[in-house]
C-alpha cells in the first residue's frame, strides 16, 4: 500500500500550484530533448480506469505536440494482425528530439489480449520471453525507455466505472473491453504479475504508480519522470516582439465587414 492511500485529500489549490511547477520543468526538459537530440519512449499501462489518460493530458498539455507525441493505437486491422506483434508500435518510435508516449503499448499482448482471448497462451508466453531482449536492444540503441504501471484498487475502479456510466460527458471513456474487464479482475491481476515478473529488468524497469488518488498520482509520476532524465535548462534567446511595419497599410476592419461572423451567444 502506498503512503498516499492514507493521506488527506490534496487541496485543489496546492495540487494546481505544484502541477504548474512540474509542467514548467517539463518545458525545460523539452528544450533539452530538442537541443540534445534525445529519443525518449514512455509507456503507460494499467487497469482500465486507472487514470492513464488524465495523467498523460497533464504531462503534455503545456508542451509542444511536435516534440511530445501521444500514441494510442486502436485495435489492430486484419493486416496488422498478420505482422510481428511489435511492428505497428515500432513505426511510431521517436526520431532525434522527440518524446513518444504510448497510452497502452505492445504490452497489450500480456494483458487485455490474453485475458480477453485475443491471443493464445503460447503467443503470450513467447511475447514475455522475447520482450526483455527486444527492450534491451531498444535501450542499447540509445532510446530512453521508461515504463509506468498505474495501479488502481478494486473499489476505486468500481466507482470510476459507475461515474462513467452515469455521466454523459464521460460515457465515451467506456470501451467495449471495460465492462467485461471488470468481471475478470483476478485474471488481470494474475496477468499483471506474470508480466511484471518477466519484464521488470534492470535495463527497462517497471515503475508502479498507485493511482487511487488521481492528483497525487499525477504529481508523483511527473516528478519521478523528471528525476530519471538528466536534463539541464537550456539558455533561451531573449525574445522581443517586433513593431508592426506601416509599409503597405491596409484597412483590416473594413475588409472584414461583410464576412460571416458567428453569433455572439455568450
Amino acid at each position: 500500500m502506498s503512503k498516499s492511500d492514507n493521506a488527506e485529500k490534496l487541496k485543489r489549490k496546492d495540487y494546481e500550484a505544484e502541477l504548474e511547477r512540474l509542467q514548467e520543468e517539463l518545458c525545460y526538459l523539452q528544450d533539452w530533448v530538442k537541443k540534445e537530440g534525445e529519443r525518449i519512449v514512455i509507456v503507460f499501462e494499467g487497469r482500465d480506469a486507472a487514470g492513464k489518460g488524465g495523467l498523460i493530458r497533464r504531462l503534455t498539455e503545456r508542451v509542444s505536440p511536435r516534440i511530445f507525441r501521444v500514441v494510442a493505437l486502436p485495435a489492430p486491422s486484419d493486416r496488422e494482425k498478420s505482422q510481428m506483434h511489435i511492428q505497428r508500435y515500432i513505426q511510431h518510435f521517436p526520431a532525434a528530439g522527440e518524446v513518444v508516449i504510448f497510452d497502452r503499448s505492445w504490452y497489450n499482448r500480456a494483458g487485455v489480449e490474453f485475458v480477453m482471448g485475443f491471443c493464445t497462451e503460447k503467443q503470450r508466453r513467447r511475447f514475455l520471453e522475447l520482450c526483455p531482449t527486444m527492450e534491451r536492444f531498444i535501450v542499447e540503441g540509445g532510446i530512453r525507455l521508461i515504463k509506468y504501471w498505474l495501479e488502481v484498487g478494486d473499489e476505486e475502479q468500481k466507482e470510476r466505472f459507475e461515474a462513467r456510466i452515469e455521466d454523459p460527458v464521460r460515457q465515451w471513456k467506456l470501451s467495449p473491453m471495460d465492462l467485461p474487464s471488470r468481471e475478470k479482475w483476478y485474471e488481470y491481476s494474475k496477468a499483471r504479475d506474470m508480466m511484471l515478473e518477466a519484464t521488470d529488468t534492470d535495463s527497462a524497469p517497471w515503475y508502479i504508480v498507485p493511482s487511487n488518488d488521481k492528483r497525487r498520482a499525477r504529481l508523483n509520476c511527473i516528478a519521478h519522470l523528471l528525476s530519471l532524465i538528466p536534463y539541464k535548462k537550456v539558455k533561451r534567446e531573449k525574445i522581443e516582439l517586433p513593431k508592426r511595419s506601416k509599409k503597405g497599410e491596409y484597412d483590416d476592419v473594413e475588409s472584414m465587414r461583410n464576412r460571416r461572423f458567428i453569433p455572439d451567444e455568450y
